[in-house]
């Protein structure tokens, strides 16, 4: 009889990679399970779930009936992810680090662990969908998954032609509610299991405290944009442009009761720089220059073509045009002001369902033509009432 191919599944512990495990043997591939240990250096505390995790993943292999190898990538991680992590923060900037983990973790030392193992493909629970281009060159294309509340290519948009190619997402067909209904009718144990939120692999904890472990605390003044102080920080690598709670700023300002929000950095003179109302011209901004930017297929689009853009991952699809701005740098402009981009994040383009790549945000221009967020007054991106680095969870496969 032919071998059956081998496909090893990158396993978390969470109801989607058990899913995704799932559905592939019931497709007749031989499935092989392994588990990733990314983080140790609190791993005895109440936010880093990893002996759980493991536990649930072998609950679920022994329900399935596949074999599950742990390995550990802690090293890993801390090299290629958490120093490039603390060193954006340092530097005033915000990074987001789900990202770094998908094409340095997960589809790199992950990926090359599975092929030394002799897998055939490997497969996450990420909602994504691979296809071959149209052009007959043995190309793929990374494009948003079905259930475009759960798509996660804004997470993948850096992965190379050679790291998607022999990766298989079970899920990017699938609505969330569908593949949880599965998992229940399956008995298999992690259905009703939450998912993850928090840093990718070190897990839900309160953001600041786990930062000062790393990074230090120097307080200055919170000033308003015309140098007016109007309360005292704990240290901007703390705090995230667009941030509304935890500014300690509170009472009537101008006549206005409106909440106030982080609006930038000022990082020569360690003054976080804060504005009322969301609406505040200073948290819109219609161009952004991006550097450090991926194409997943090798080559930009096409000047002048019309795209759309996110500037964050839970924001809505911003149409957009690209120019180039300087040496290794584009412009992206948009139709309409986008809230609150923000340095060190990501922007990824997207040509309809396709994801075509992004970079690094380096700048942004409000409608005035003032430059903001710059690298010494560089501001940073949280969800308006997160703790967390991002508003972007971490990604359980």
């Amino acid at each position: 009889m032919p071998r059956r191919k081998r496909v090893i599944v990158g396993m978390s512990g969470g109801v989607d990679s058990s899913v995704a495990a799932w559905l592939l043997k019931q497709q007749g591939f031989d499935v092989v399970g392994v588990f990733m240990k990314n983080w140790e250096d609190d791993d005895t505390d109440d936010y880093c779930t990893s002996r759980e995790d493991l536990v649930d993943a072998a609950a679920v292999a022994d329900v399935l009936g596949i074999d599950l190898e742990a390995v550990n990538f802690a090293a890993e991680y801390r090299s290629r992810v958490f120093a490039q992590f603390l060193r954006e923060y340092e530097a005033g900037r915000t990074p987001n680090p789900d990202v770094l983990c998908n094409s340095e973790i997960k589809f790199r030392a992950f990926l090359d662990h599975a092929l030394a193992l002799g897998a055939d493909a490997v497969a996450t629970g990420h909602y994504a969908r691979v296809r071959p281009t149209t052009e007959g060159n043995a190309r793929v294309e990374l494009l948003k998954a079905l259930d475009k509340a759960k798509d996660q290519s804004y997470f993948l948009h850096r992965l190379t032609q050679a790291q998607l190619a022999p990766v298989m997402f079970p899920l990017g067909p699938m609505n969330k509610s569908d593949v949880r209904a599965i998992a229940r009718r399956e008995g298999i144990p992690t259905w009703a299991k939450k998912d993850s939120t928090g840093i990718c692999f070190i897990g839900e904890r309160p953001f600041r405290e786990f930062l000062a472990r790393y990074l230090p605390r120097l307080p200055g003044p919170i000033v308003t944009p015309e140098g007016r102080h109007v309360g005292t920080h704990t240290g901007i690598a703390y705090y995230t442009l667009g941030q509304r709670q935890g500014l300690g700023v509170g009472g009537v300002r101008d006549g206005r009761t409106a909440p106030w929000f982080v609006a930038g950095k000022d990082a020569t003179h360690n003054a976080l720089i804060a504005v009322q109302g969301r609406d505040h011209p200073l948290l819109h901004h219609r161009e952004v220059e991006v550097i450090d930017m991926h194409w997943i297929a090798g080559r930009a689009p096409p000047l002048a073509t019309r795209l759309a853009a996110k500037t964050r991952y839970r924001m809505a699809d911003a149409t957009c045009e690209i120019e180039p701005s300087r040496d290794g740098v584009i412009r992206v402009v948009f139709t309409a002001p986008q809230w609150a981009p923000t340095p060190g994040q990501y922007l990824v383009l997207y040509d309809g369902d396709v994801c075509l790549g992004g970079g690094v945000i380096e700048s942004s221009c409000d409608d005035t033509g003032t430059t903001g967020h710059s690298a010494d007054s560089g501001a940073t991106c949280h969800s308006e009432d997160s703790d967390l680095p991002s508003e972007e969870p971490a990604v359980r496969m």
